[in-house]
């Protein structure tokens, strides 16, 4: 099976298992889905969900998130680790967005990354998310099974992404991304993957 008949097969299959993926951080609008993915550095969506609600309650916008304390807002996401940089950035973002963009997140790659505790990956989320613009975000779990599938020999998840993005069509990356990491959760997990029982493992190959 060649790169462009393992691909085939991997989309087909992650459409038919996955036709219609849900976000799966919780979210009301961009800045939400901002804070939500800042959130989930280091820490599992199913952690950031249950702190979120808590989070956005006290303030769910710019300007609400801005008039609390870093401390105040360490004392909400400490669950989620990593949490004197966190709301560090939370609040600084938050700032940010007041003074810079009248409160609103910005729609662009080079805008989003300039402000605290927004990387690459980050970015594109909330740009393929919260705006629809094609971008795959790719993180340790996407690189895990690209690389696990034969799609690229990247060290790491700059290259990866590169390499997928000329293997998968523009128009299906936002939905794909996703569809991946539903995939790896429930089939293709990093420990105790038993290929026989992986519907892509077990026809494409896997570089375990």
């Amino acid at each position: 099976m060649n790169k462009k008949e393992k691909v085939d097969f991997i989309l087909k299959t992650l459409d038919r298992l996955y036709p219609d993926p849900p976000i799966p951080l919780h979210h009301k609008d961009a800045y939400t889905l901002l804070i939500s993915v800042l959130l989930s550095a280091q820490c599992t969506d199913e952690r950031v969900n249950k702190v979120t609600p808590a989070l956005f309650r006290m303030a769910d916008t710019p300007g609400e998130m801005a008039r609390h304390s870093i401390e105040e807002i360490a004392s909400i996401i400490r669950p989620c680790g990593l949490t004197p940089a966190k709301s560090k950035a939370i609040y600084n973002l938050s700032h940010i967005l007041m003074d810079k963009h009248k409160g609103r997140v910005p729609k662009t790659f080079a805008e989003l990354e300039e402000l605290p505790g927004v990387g690459h990956k980050t970015a594109s989320v909330v740009m393929s998310q919260a705006f629809g613009v094609p971008a795959f975000p790719v993180d340790t779990h996407i690189h895990r099974l690209a690389t696990r599938w034969g799609l690229t020999s990247g060290k790491h998840v700059e290259q990866t992404e590169k390499d997928l993005k000329k293997l998968i069509p523009e128009n299906l990356w936002n939905k794909v991304h996703l569809q991946i990491i539903y995939f790896g959760r429930e089939y293709c997990p990093a420990r105790g993957h038993v290929i026989q029982n992986c519907p892509i493992c077990s026809v494409v190959g896997c570089k375990c």
